[in-house]
């Protein structure tokens, strides 16, 4: 390895963590995790209500809850866009 590659990738793992990273993306971004975790939530549920699911389908159960899945998802990423114009355009930070 050359001395100008090892200079690069020093600097990338000094520069930050990898939580760190990832910190900072939920401070910037709030609502993708909320977004995934009501996900696994809601397939959780479902995976707990499969036993006791009755007399209905398969098909019909697992279509219920992709669109709750999908519901909570679109929700979330509703929420973080708002979140995001209400900061960048009505609440404006000090410079």
């Amino acid at each position: 390895m050359s001395s100008g590659q090892e200079s690069v990738f020093s600097e990338y793992e000094t520069e930050s963590s990898q939580t760190s990273k990832l910190l900072r993306k939920f401070k910037e971004t709030p609502f993708v995790p909320i977004g995934m975790a009501g996900f696994a939530m809601v397939v959780g549920y479902g995976l707990y209500k499969l036993k006791h699911r009755g007399d209905m389908k398969m098909s019909l159960h697992l279509i219920h809850m992709r669109v709750a899945a999908q519901g909570f998802v679109v929700g979330a990423i509703t929420c973080g866009v708002l979140y995001s114009m209400l900061r960048d355009y009505v609440v404006k930070p000090k410079e």
